[in-house]
């Protein structure tokens, strides 16, 4: 058995978009197991954009990353050795603590998962914190009613994409804003939604809104941030509900921006905003899992994952996704997957 661990440390806080140089790849020992403890091989990681707050100093919903210690984030692995009884070595399970091939748990913080039901990097985007981001967004908050315009930033996006189909699934009509040619390709061919548009290629963000939402805006789930914003807002019809998930064309700034002009349109068209945290609602976790499957059975929810290889990339993952170039889930793939049946076999 391997005796060394590889990691991510996070050696500078970065100033704007991250640079490779602001993290560190550090060797460690394998730790010796203590009394009910797990060690796990990471194979799977996840990369996303709330990590980026997590790497400034000052206040947030989330702990910082510390200088010269390992990054953390969702994972999904094996059990490579166990002392506790609740685990078995070939388990697969979900943990917290990625940014590293190997680590040690006693048991509380890890999930176990089920490789037949889907691969087990999807665990980590459609049936983890993503999906279900998407599933209490737009459900608790958005709560949308069949026939209702439904727009999406971001819509390609690990989050986005999950929310267009569950919208889908409500009977809206469904239309996303996405970065690229191939995102749109996707969500027309793949996701069925009902109108997408590359926001990159258009003059008038607020007058393509417009076009392709001729019946104006019910529900806007908000991804993006600044000029997407200020678009929704226009085109919003009265009672209109914006749900807010994050803005990541904020996420790197370095100083303040203009805010909306418009901001006088929420008490105008009666609007509601709000924002959410999906760790406040741990509570909705059974029934999402529940609705999830059996969508995902039905053939109802597609998915696309962006996969970068190897632990030394994380930090390229982590870069990559800031600039758009991921299609669907971003993920590194830290390790070989020994199964030999059902999805988990190693591609």
């Amino acid at each position: 058995m391997e005796t060394l661990s590889r990691e991510i440390h996070l050696i500078r806080r970065p100033s704007g978009l991250p640079k490779e140089s602001d993290f560190g790849l550090v060797e460690v020992p394998i730790p010796d197991l203590g009394k009910d403890e797990v060690l796990v091989r990471n194979i799977y990681m996840s990369v996303d954009p709330y990590m980026r707050s997590r790497m400034n100093e000052g206040p947030s919903y989330a702990t910082p990353f510390q200088l010269g210690q390992p990054l953390d984030g969702r994972s999904v692995g094996q059990v490579a050795a166990s002392r506790n009884g609740a685990f078995r070595v070939g388990d697969y399970v979900s943990g917290a603590q990625g940014w590293r091939e190997y680590y040690r748990s006693q048991g509380a913080d890890l999930s176990p998962i089920d490789p037949h039901l889907a691969p087990i990097q999807a665990y980590l985007g459609v049936l983890g914190m993503p999906g279900m981001t998407a599933y209490v967004g737009l459900l608790s908050f958005g709560r949308p009613k069949e026939g209702e315009t439904v727009l999406v930033s971001a819509a390609a996006g690990a989050v986005g994409g999950v929310v267009c189909q569950i919208a889908k699934i409500k009977g809206c009509r469904v239309i996303g804003s996405s970065g690229s040619a191939e995102k749109v390709a996707w969500l027309l061919k793949e996701a069925e939604v009902e109108a997408a548009f590359n926001y990159k290629g258009v003059d008038d963000l607020f007058a393509e809104v417009g076009k392709q939402c001729p019946q104006g805006i019910d529900v806007y789930f908000e991804n993006v941030g600044g000029k997407h914003f200020e678009a929704a807002l226009e085109h919003l019809n009265l009672f209109g509900r914006i749900v807010v998930c994050g803005m990541i064309s904020r996420y790197n700034a370095t100083g303040p921006e203009p805010g909306p002009s418009n901001l006088f349109l929420i008490s105008r068209k009666r609007l509601r905003i709000q924002g959410f945290i999906v760790g406040d609602h741990q509570d909705q976790q059974s029934q999402f899992l529940k609705d999830m499957s059996r969508w995902i059975a039905e053939g109802r929810i597609k998915w696309r994952e962006t996969i970068v290889k190897g632990i030394e990339n994380a930090p390229q993952a982590l870069i990559s996704l800031f600039k758009g170039e991921n299609l669907g889930k971003m993920l590194v793939k830290i390790g070989p997957d020994p199964a030999t049946m059902g999805f988990g076999k190693e591609s």
